[in-house]
């Protein structure tokens, strides 16, 4: 295994912000991906008062060989969890809200409607909150996608995560083609803007990322986040190469230059690091 290099090395932090932000979700019976992705930058997102929501349980209906997010069959879902999000978006005083979730592929609709019930929950208890969600694929269902189109979030996402010579090892119940459609389609039939994003360093090659960021951009994806991938575990996907800083700002430089409305790039970077900025740098 290869040793992880100091610019990917976050320190902790623990002040009474990050205990504010813990205490409300757990009050809330909550999870968050910052704590069942291992994010590395969660100190610094509790320490501004904010965390991204994982809903609708925190074990997930696939196996995804990079993600720390157990495989299991899944709980039923908390019909109140919803107004339990909202409550945490007005007491942490949240600006912009992120929400994601497991897969569940045991509901019919994979859980758009609880998404959506989500968003209409925020808007009556935060009205002035924007909201972004990072979604799974639905299975591609346009019944689920428009049901996601009529709560109408600010920012619809929904991660690539790696290169389509990858997806089979990577992600084997994935689909690289559908999570295009699925990106395409919430942009033909709305004016959401629309995010998606993916991992380096799990052995995809300089063409197959350029590749990647021209699907992306051909389906209209507005933002687009690149950090490296990190391994949770020896049972997870090993790290192929650890890109420098250098080769970062080579990406943020092709990302620029196919056109995308913004982009986050950096080795830390990940779905919803500075979504807010990201936003509010594309309605400009």
């Amino acid at each position: 295994m290869q040793r992880l290099p100091e610019y990917l090395k976050r320190p902790i932090i623990d002040t009474e912000k990050t205990k504010t932000v813990r205490h409300i979700l757990k009050n809330k019976c909550l999870n968050t991906v910052c704590e069942g992705a291992r994010c590395p930058n969660k100190s610094e997102c509790y320490a501004r008062n904010t965390a991204t929501f994982l809903i609708m349980g925190n074990v997930c209906t696939r196996n995804c060989r990079y993600c720390n997010i157990s495989a299991a069959r899944p709980e039923p879902l908390d019909l109140e969890e919803p107004e339990h999000i909202a409550e945490a978006v007005k007491e942490l005083g949240l600006k912009y809200a992120v929400i994601t979730s497991v897969t569940r592929d045991d509901l019919p609709d994979g859980g758009a409607e609880h998404f959506s019930n989500c968003i209409y929950e925020i808007r009556k208890l935060a009205p002035d909150t924007k909201i972004e969600i990072l979604t799974p694929d639905f299975k591609g269902g346009k019944n689920a996608l428009d049901k996601i189109i009529q709560a109408h979030p600010e920012v619809f996402n929904h991660n690539i995560e790696t290169v389509k010579n990858l997806f089979k090892t990577a992600r084997p119940q994935g689909n690289y083609e559908l999570s295009l459609d699925v990106l395409k389609y919430i942009k033909d039939n709305s004016d959401i803007i629309t995010k998606s994003g993916l991992m380096v360093g799990l052995g995809e090659n300089w063409d197959e990322i350029e590749e990647t960021l021209k699907d992306l951009k051909k389906a209209g994806v507005d933002i687009v986040t690149i950090g490296q991938y990190i391994q949770p575990s020896k049972q997870h996907l090993e790290v192929s190469k650890y890109y420098t800083p250098a080769e970062f700002a080579e990406l943020r430089t092709l990302a620029k230059e196919i056109g995308f409305k913004n982009y986050q790039i950096d080795p830390l970077v990940r779905s919803s690091y500075k979504a807010m900025t990201s936003w509010q740098e594309v309605l400009k």
